[in-house]
Parts: C-alpha cells; sequence; structure tokens
C-alpha cells in the first residue's frame, strides 16, 4: 500500500502578488520559496522516501530539488502534474478576476468552469488522478513524494476521498504543504492535509 506526499510547491512572487501564475515559464521561487523548500527537505529527509516526482514547472521543481539532493535521488518529471491551464487569466490580478462572473462560476460550481483558452477542472482532475494513480501502480508498498500544484492537490484529494469535484474548493492547500494520502485500491487513508513543516507523522 504506497503512501503518497503530495506537496505543494513554494512561495513565488506571483502568489506574493495575488497574480495568476498558470504555465507562464520561468516563474522561479523567491527568498522564502528557497527557504520553505529547505524546510521540507529537513522534515521530509528523514523519512524512507523512494522516489520523487514533479510537475514540470520550475516552482514545483526547485522545490523538490533539496530533498532529491538530501536523498540522492532523481526527480522524475511528469507533465500531468502541472498546474491547471488558465489560459487567458495566467498572470493577471486574481483581485481583478475575482469580480467576474466566471469566478463565481470557479469558487461555487467549479465543475462546470473553463478558463478562457484554457482547461475545465474537469479536465485538469483527469489528468492530474491519471499520473497519481500510474505512479501508485508502480511503488506498491513505497513512500512517494510528488511535488506539484495547489488545484491539482486539492482535486486528487477530492476524487481519492469521493468527494464531489464542486466541493474540491472547500479544501486549503498552502504553498510548501505536504498532504498525505495512504491508497490501496478503494481502500483511502488520508494521513495528513495541508501539513507545514516541521512536522512529524505516522504512517499506518
Amino acid at each position: 500500500m504506497p503512501a503518497l506526499l503530495l506537496i505543494r510547491h513554494g512561495d513565488n512572487d506571483y502568489l506574493a502578488k495575488n497574480k495568476l501564475p498558470g504555465h507562464i515559464p520561468g516563474i522561479h521561487l523567491n527568498q522564502h520559496g528557497r527557504e520553505q523548500a529547505v524546510e521540507l527537505a529537513n522534515t521530509l529527509g528523514k523519512l524512507p522516501v523512494k522516489a520523487i516526482y514533479s510537475s514540470p514547472l520550475e516552482r514545483a521543481i526547485e522545490t523538490a530539488q533539496p530533498l532529491a539532493q538530501s536523498l540522492g535521488l532523481a526527480i522524475q518529471i511528469r507533465p500531468n502534474l502541472t498546474d491547471t491551464d488558465p489560459g487567458e487569466w495566467a498572470g493577471r490580478s486574481l483581485k481583478v478576476l475575482s469580480h467576474t462572473n466566471l469566478w463565481k462560476v470557479i469558487q461555487n460550481t467549479p465543475s462546470q468552469a473553463q478558463f478562457p483558452g484554457g482547461e475545465t477542472f474537469i479536465r485538469c482532475q483527469e489528468r492530474v488522478v491519471n499520473a497519481v494513480s500510474a505512479i501508485t501502480s508502480a511503488h506498491k508498498d513505497d513512500l512517494v513524494a510528488i511535488f506539484c500544484h495547489g488545484d491539482p492537490i486539492k482535486l486528487s484529494v477530492a476524487h481519492f476521498l469521493g468527494m464531489p469535484l464542486d466541493h474540491f474548493q472547500s479544501l486549503s492547500i498552502s504553498p510548501g504543504s505536504v498532504t498525505i494520502l495512504k491508497i490501496n485500491g478503494s481502500n483511502i487513508k488520508l494521513l495528513g492535509l495541508n501539513l507545514i513543516p516541521p512536522f512529524s507523522f505516522t504512517i499506518s
């Protein structure tokens, strides 16, 4: 029964400025984000992590690097772990976007939302769950670290816990946080949600 550490990337200037990063290339961790990555490595480096996977976006890879170096593991890139594609909304202010009609749909009935020029949450959930399921199948009894993004983690947790997609926005996933799932077919255990290092836990 594998256990998955679902880790949101650390802080960056887009988050600090309340902008939607999406798939914009070249978004790197800021100083706080780099400190979060080191703290994650200090906490998770004590655990028997057998593999590290990451979204292809720089902010996720950079968050994974200290742990990978600590454990001597390669970072395995999985494109389907990438962030939700907001299309034309990428780089725009969340304060401005929050006044649009689509924002209300995104918050209240996200299953009906599609970003202009981007993807739906249904499609995002589908691809991320496929990626996580493939990783789970490859690691029958291992502890695995997966570095990705807020919405993909929330959508994954909602799926594996049997929550309707429209409820996924009720979950909170902070930058630099760890969420822990133990998966054995239909037997799913949520061992931790939105944990901020340093912390301790038992896989049972």
